[in-house]
C-alpha cells in the first residue's frame, strides 16, 4: 500500500511538473537588473507595434498606390475617427493592466484573475455599444471632418465595416493588455504576428477579388482587418486555455465574470481619465486633418502619406512607454520605489537613443519612403518632405512626455497626465494650426506639432519631479490583498471554484501602496496617436 501511493504520489508530482512546463510564464519585473530586462521585455511590444505599422503601411500602400489618392485620404479620415473611440474604452484596458500589474507585483494571483474577469465583461459590453450606435452614424462623423467629397463615399463604406469590427479589435487589445501586464509579451507578440499575417494576405485579395472572391474595393481593406482580428482573437483564447496560462479564468471560475462593483468603479474612476488622454490626442488630430482637408486633396494625401512615416517612429516610444508602465506597475505593488525612479530613467534614456536615431534615418530616405505611399510622380510627394522636416522632431518630445506619463499612472495618478496632454493638444496645438496660418500659412499645422511636443514634455517633467503622484492609488486599499500564490494554478483540473479562488483575496490594509511610502528622490524621465 505505502508503495502504491508512492507511486501515484510521483505520478501526480510529474503532472503537475509538465503542467507547469507547459504553461507560459509570467515575468517578474520586480527583479534583476532595469535596464536590461526593460529592454527584454519591451522587445516583443517594439517587434508587435513594427508589424502593426508594416500592416497599415502595407495596406496604404495598396489603397493609395492603387484606388487612388482620394482612397487614401478616405482610410486616414475613416481611421482618425476609428482611434477617437478606441480611446473611449482604452483607458479601462490601461487600468486593467495596471491593476493586474500590481497585483503580480504583490504575488497576489487571485486579485488579478478577479479584476480581469470584470474588466472583461465591462469591456465587452462597452465596445458592442460602441459597434452598434457607430455604423449607422459613418457618413455624419465623416461629413463632420470636412472629408473631402471625392473620398466621402469611400470614407463611410470603409468605416460602416471598421464598426462591425470594433468588438474583435477591442477585445484582442484588451487580452493582450492584459497578458502585458502579468509579464508576458511573447504571446501577444505571436497573436498579432498572425493579425498582420492574415490581414496583409486578405487586402490585396478583397480589394481586388481573385475567382470566386468578389471585387470588393476599400471596403475590402476593412474586411480584411475585421477577419484577421477575429481568428487571432478565438485563436488566443484557444491558445491561453490550452496552455493552462496562469489568467486563464476556467469554467469553474466563470463567476469571475460577474462585475465586481469595487474593480468597476476603479476601471471607471481611473480608466476614463486614461481614455479621455486618447479621445483627446484623437480629436485633436480629427481637428488637425479637418484643417488639412481644407487645402485639398494634394495637401490632404501629403500628410496622410507622413502620417504613415510618423507611425513608424513613435514605435520606440511606445513599446519602451508600455513596457516602463508595465514594470513599474508591479514595482509599485511591491512597493519598491527605488525601481520605479530607475525605470523611468532607463526608459527616457533608451527612447531618446532609439527615437532619435530612427528620426535621423527617416529624414534622410524620407523622399524615397514617403514615395511608398503616394502614386509615381504625385506632387503630394514634395508637399510631403516639406511637412515632415519640421514635424518630425516633435516626436522625440513624444518619447518622453510617453515614458513619463505610463511611469506616473502605474501608480494611479491619472489626472495630471490628462491636464498637461489637454492643454499640450487643445491649449498648444489647436489654436497654433489655426491662428497661427494668417502669418505662417499651411506651415502653421506643421509647426504646431514641435511647438505642443516641446510644452508637454517640459509640463510632464515638472509633474514627474515635483507631483504627489507618488501618493496616489487605484484599488481601494481595502480591497487590497497580500497572500501568497497557490501552490498550484488555479485550473479546471485542480477543481478550484470560485469562490475559494476569492479567498485567497481577502481584504486587508497591510500592502506599502504609494500613500504609505515616503517619496524617493525623483529622477528625470512621458499616444498610438499622432501625436
Amino acid at each position: 500500500m505505502p508503495e502504491a501511493t508512492t507511486s501515484a504520489q510521483r505520478q501526480n508530482t510529474s503532472t503537475d511538473t509538465s503542467r507547469a512546463a507547459a504553461r507560459p510564464q509570467t515575468r517578474d519585473l520586480t527583479q534583476g537588473p532595469i535596464a536590461s530586462t526593460l529592454l527584454v521585455f519591451a522587445l516583443p511590444i517594439l517587434a508587435g507595434n513594427v508589424l502593426q505599422s508594416l500592416n497599415g503601411s502595407v495596406n496604404a500602400i495598396w489603397v493609395g498606390g492603387h484606388l487612388g489618392e482620394a482612397a487614401l485620404t478616405a482610410t486616414a479620415n475613416a481611421n482618425n475617427v476609428m482611434f477617437a473611440l478606441i480611446g473611449a474604452v482604452f483607458g479601462i484596458s490601461m487600468a486593467t493592466n495596471i491593476l493586474i500589474a500590481q497585483s503580480m507585483g504583490a504575488h497576489n494571483i487571485g486579485q488579478a484573475k478577479r479584476v480581469l474577469g470584470t474588466s472583461a465583461t465591462f469591456f465587452g459590453v462597452v465596445s458592442l455599444l460602441i459597434a452598434l450606435l457607430g455604423w449607422p452614424l459613418s457618413r455624419h462623423l465623416m461629413q463632420w471632418m470636412s472629408t473631402p467629397e471625392a473620398a466621402l463615399p469611400l470614407a463611410e463604406s470603409y468605416l460602416q465595416v471598421i464598426f462591425l469590427a470594433i468588438p474583435l479589435l477591442f477585445m484582442f487589445s484588451f487580452v493582450t493588455a492584459a497578458l502585458r501586464g502579468a509579464g508576458d509579451t511573447k504571446t501577444p507578440f505571436w497573436f498579432l504576428l498572425i493579425v498582420v499575417v492574415l490581414d496583409m494576405a486578405l487586402n490585396p485579395l478583397l480589394i481586388f477579388g481573385w475567382g470566386p472572391v468578389p471585387r470588393m474595393g476599400i471596403q475590402g481593406s476593412a474586411v480584411a482587418t475585421l477577419i484577421a482580428n477575429g481568428v487571432s482573437f478565438f485563436a488566443l483564447l484557444g491558445w491561453l486555455r490550452f496552455r493552462h496560462h496562469p489568467l486563464w479564468i476556467g469554467r469553474r471560475q466563470l463567476g469571475l465574470f460577474k462585475p465586481d462593483l469595487t474593480i468597476v468603479r476603479t476601471l471607471v474612476v481611473k480608466g476614463l481619465p486614461m481614455g479621455v488622454q486618447i479621445v483627446m490626442i484623437s480629436l485633436a488630430m480629427i481637428a488637425m486633418i479637418s484643417m488639412v482637408n481644407e487645402h485639398g486633396v494634394q495637401t490632404a494625401s501629403a500628410y496622410s502619406a507622413a502620417l504613415q512615416l510618423w507611425t513608424y517612429v513613435q514605435m520606440p516610444a511606445m513599446a519602451i512607454g508600455a513596457a516602463c508602465s508595465s514594470m513599474a506597475a508591479q514595482n509599485v505593488g511591491a512597493g519598491l520605489w527605488k525601481r520605479v525612479d530607475a525605470t523611468a530613467r532607463a526608459g527616457m534614456l533608451t527612447n531618446i537613443l532609439l527615437t532619435g536615431g530612427l528620426i535621423a534615418l527617416i529624414v534622410l530616405l524620407d523622399r524615397y519612403v514617403l514615395g511608398w505611399f503616394l502614386p509615381t510622380g504625385s506632387p503630394s510627394l514634395e508637399v510631403a518632405r516639406h511637412l515632415n522636416h519640421i514635424a518630425i522632431g516633435s516626436f522625440l518630445f513624444f518619447g518622453v512626455t510617453f515614458v513619463l506619463s505610463g511611469v506616473v499612472r502605474a501608480t494611479g495618478a491619472v489626472l495630471a497626465p490628462m491636464l498637461i496632454l489637454g492643454i499640450a493638444m487643445w491649449g498648444i496645438r489647436v489654436p497654433a494650426a489655426r491662428f497661427l496660418q494668417p502669418v505662417l500659412g499651411v506651415d502653421a499645422l506643421w509647426w504646431s506639432f514641435p511647438i505642443s511636443s516641446a510644452a508637454s514634455v517640459v509640463m510632464i517633467l515638472a509633474y514627474y519631479r515635483w507631483g504627489n503622484w507618488r501618493k496616489a492609488e487605484m484599488l481601494p486599499r481595502t480591497a487590497m490583498a497580500t497572500t501568497a500564490p497557490p501552490t498550484t494554478q488555479p485550473d479546471e483540473t485542480h477543481a478550484v471554484n470560485c469562490d475559494a479562488l476569492l479567498a485567497q483575496s481577502p481584504a486587508s490594509d497591510s500592502v506599502a501602496i504609494p500613500a504609505e511610502v515616503a517619496g524617493q528622490p525623483p529622477g528625470p524621465v512621458a499616444n498610438q496617436a499622432k501625436s
